[in-house]
């Protein structure tokens, strides 16, 4: 909001004399409701938002949380269900925040409210989808997995949590410029897209890390010589699998295009003409991210990957330990296996600890090793 009244006291100041520069802002900054003297124009968003689509996105949200809590708590998924929850009830909060602008643009809480939940909900959403491709590598083959699979969230999910403190860094810097600093608050800006911009890059990078072990699996499973590559193959070519990898997959592309849309529409400052268009950001910011959620929460791991579900399951069972700690049995697979695997061609023989795992066992040479993320 301070961003655009300074916006605002800038554009005066090239069209008018110096008394009405200091005179128009003082207003701005006494507005707590649309009146003739503070115009729902002269707000940052610049419109009344939507009370019906936001009552929507807020039932949405709220209905895919909870079904996510539901059958996350019931299949102990627990971390994948505790992220994309969190970022369920975060997007609850900030169109419920919405709600509320959408009787009075001037409300600086929930304006606020609205900002942050947004903003930071889709970050949670996230880390959910970069767990999911440790547990493929896990089921299918780990040893054709360019990085241990067990490092995957070591990479991504402190990556991601960069981004989030990036953001929130940019917007502690536009907090405190207040009313006057204009150049702070442009910084926090800087600092708001360069996090984006770094979640984008973070996504890409998943994204083709997740597509090149996609081709060699395909290729590994494509040169097999009959005997069907074991339980692997058995996963492959599982209907309810593929369902599994097409939802996160969609989910992927969804949270994808939202970010690269809040680069553009942040790119022009407070208060700009993209943020103040409001059918983009129903479709380019809510139903990206509702989307995402909806898919994650339809298509639980707990029915339709089991032996990922099986792996949570097992550590919330034991407790403790670190939720990004070692597999034990599945590493040492892989490691044997490294040089035998070079090529996707090669076959696969990871005795029993690669069955165990596979087939979601809890033996000692099975998941009693393996962590819960």
């Amino acid at each position: 909001m301070a961003a655009a009244m300074i916006a605002t006291m800038i554009a005066t100041r090239d069209t008018t004399n110096t008394n009405t520069t200091q005179a128009v802002p003082e207003y701005y900054y006494m507005c707590t409701e649309v009146t003739a003297t503070c115009p729902v124009e002269a707000t940052t968003l610049g419109y009344y938002p939507n009370l019906g689509i936001n009552y929507f996105f807020a039932a949405a949200f709220g209905i895919a949380g909870v079904a996510t809590l539901t059958l996350g708590t019931w299949k102990r998924t627990w971390s994948y269900m505790a992220f994309i929850t969190a970022g369920c009830m975060l997007e609850l909060a900030g169109y419920g925040a919405r709600i509320t602008l959408s009787t009075n643009p001037w409300n600086k809480e929930a304006f606020e409210t609205q900002i942050c939940a947004i903003i930071l909900a889709p970050t949670l959403v996230c880390i959910s989808i970069y767990l999911t491709l440790k547990h493929v590598c896990l089921a299918l083959n780990p040893a054709l997995s360019r990085i241990r699979p067990h490092l995957y969230p070591f990479i991504f999910v402190p990556l991601d949590v960069s981004c989030l403190l990036v953001q929130a860094i940019g917007g502690a810097l536009a907090a405190s410029a207040g009313y006057t600093n204009y150049a702070l608050l442009q910084h926090g800006n800087r600092a708001i897209i360069a996090g984006i911009t770094l979640q984008v890059v973070v996504l890409l990078v998943f994204g083709a890390t997740a597509v090149d072990y996609y081709r060699r699996v395909r290729a590994w499973v494509k040169a097999d010589d009959g005997g069907g590559r074991g339980e692997a193959g058995v996963i492959w070519r599982d209907a309810r699998f593929r369902l599994f990898v097409g939802a996160v997959a969609g989910a992927y592309s969804g949270v994808l295009i939202r970010c690269i849309y809040r680069i553009a529409e942040m790119s022009g400052g407070w208060g700009n003409k993209i943020m103040q268009d409001q059918p983009s950001f129903i479709v380019l910011e809510g139903f990206m991210i509702l989307i995402p959620c909806l898919l994650l929460a339809a298509f639980p791991p707990g029915y339709l990957f089991p032996q990922m579900a099986a792996r949570m399951s097992a550590r919330g069972r034991r407790g403790g330990g670190s939720p990004f700690g070692k597999s034990t049995s599945e590493e040492k697979g892989h490691d044997r296996n490294q040089d035998h695997e070079a090529s996707p061609s090669a076959p696969r023989d990871t005795g029993d600890e690669g069955r165990d795992h596979n087939e979601g066992q809890t033996s000692s040479t099975g998941l009693k090793s393996t962590n819960g993320y």
